[in-house]
């Protein structure tokens, strides 16, 4: 107890962290363990996230085994759409249990188990097996992924008091950054041999990670919440679609988060310029790795705390820097000799993902601070269900890509950034009410 006393002071400092808004107050005199809990939860799953990245782990090790470049393309389409789609029918299946940790831990543990299937796949199959095995794996985890994310929303909202929800949520950013950056270093250096073996190993140490985060996060402190709205999902669903009509400013922050994808859809993008310069093998992979966790290392702090004094102000830098990136990856596309591309590339996806981890901040804060216990968990599931249809369009980026080549889908992305931050601009300063 007294650990996650310290702990809860270090972050919030001993006046401001005893302050509780939004929240029972039953869990307002859990704070230290509640907080801790996420905090531990959050940066095993994350740290999971990175060690099994399909939009670089996966793809890499596909591209070793031979698996078919179609495969490949569908894995972070596949990922995240799976994740989001149905998430509009998920939360009213959620909103009917009084306490959601439990379906958090629940899918927590299934992702686990996915993760260590993938492991296990990649170690026996090779080529079309390979890509079947993990493609497969990999909906269903992100079937997983989407009751996760609804459950998860609504109990940080139960749980944590607001002005602490971003900075956690960044704090556990951190953490696990720092361990994907040790890994990334390790591949880059030769520290660890560059072999399918390791990866496999990296995505067993993954699975892990999952699964004791599922076991930790049932120790939250959460007080049976409002059940009403609960019942059939399908109907709940079909009702929801009125705070599209109803709420200007839910419409704009699914306008802002539509535009936004593009940070997150343009690392497979970077990687095929790469490869067609040189080639995917695993040597390649280290600098990719620890340019994506040294940008979470040094950002996700500054994220969260910026989130929590304003959420609308972090969409507009985040989208920015986004467009800063994509104009970065033009100008490497065409100046940069491929002998040093892979490199400068990684500089490029450093810059990016420091933008990507602004976007995922910011947005998941937003969203949590503008609805109220009664509207969170269905503000949520319809903006994921809406830009989950959005990513399932992501594969005309694709036919455009192969029609023109990778910088023309590079452009459009700068584009979708630039007119983010301007909608974003529009947004209120939720964290002021």
């Amino acid at each position: 107890m007294a650990l996650q006393d310290a702990a809860y002071d270090a972050l919030f400092g001993d006046d401001e962290g005893r302050v509780c808004r939004d929240i029972p107050e039953s869990a307002c005199n859990a704070q230290p363990e509640n907080v801790s809990a996420h905090l531990i939860s959050l940066a095993a799953t994350k740290t999971g996230d990175g060690l099994a990245d399909p939009k670089l782990v996966l793809a890499w090790v596909l591209n070793a085994l031979g698996a078919p470049a179609f495969l490949i393309g569908l894995l972070v389409p596949l990922r995240e759409a799976g994740a989001l789609v149905p998430q509009l029918f998920a939360a009213g299946a959620i909103r009917a249990l009084p306490v959601r940790k439990w379906a958090w831990a629940a899918s927590s543990l299934v992702q686990g188990l996915c993760v260590a299937g993938m492991g296990t796949s990649v170690l026996i199959f090779d080529g079309a097996a390979a890509g079947w095995a993990v493609v497969s794996l990999l909906a269903v985890f992100a079937l997983a992924r989407s009751v996760a994310s609804v459950a998860y929303k609504d109990v940080l909202g139960k749980t944590v008091s607001k002005a602490k929800r971003g900075t956690t949520t960044g704090a556990a950013d951190t953490i696990s950054a720092l361990v994907v950056l040790a890994f990334g270093l390790a591949l880059t250096f030769g520290v660890v041999p560059r072999s399918v073996e390791i990866i496999s190993a990296a995505l067993f140490i993954a699975a892990g990670c999952w699964i004791v985060a599922a076991a930790v996060f049932t120790r939250l402190h959460e007080v049976p919440g409002a059940t009403e709205g609960g019942g059939n999902a399908f109907g709940t669903a079909i009702s929801q679609l009125s705070l599209l009509r109803d709420d200007a400013q839910l419409r704009r922050f699914i306008a802002t988060r539509g535009l936004l994808i593009a940070t997150g859809l343009a690392p497979p993008y970077l990687v095929t310029i790469v490869a067609q310069n040189g080639g995917p093998d695993l040597s390649q992979l280290g600098p990719f790795i620890v340019a994506s966790g040294l940008a979470a290392a040094l950002s996700s702090y500054f994220w969260g705390r910026f989130s929590d004094r304003s959420s609308r102000q972090v969409l507009i830098y985040a989208a920015l820097l986004g467009c800063l990136a994509m104009l970065m990856a033009l100008a490497v596309t065409f100046l940069v000799p491929a002998g040093v591309m892979a490199y400068a590339m990684a500089f490029v996806l450093f810059v990016l993902m420091i933008g990507y981890k602004g976007v995922r901040l910011g947005r998941s804060t937003h969203i949590v601070d503008m609805g109220s216990e009664e509207t969170r968990a269905a503000y949520t599931a319809l903006s994921n269900t809406v830009v989950g249809g959005l990513l399932l369009l992501a594969a005309g980026f694709g036919a455009l890509a192969s029609l023109v080549g990778s910088w023309a889908v590079i452009a459009v992305f700068a584009a979708m950034c630039a007119s983010a931050a301007a909608v974003a601009s529009g947004l209120e300063e939720v964290q002021q009410t």
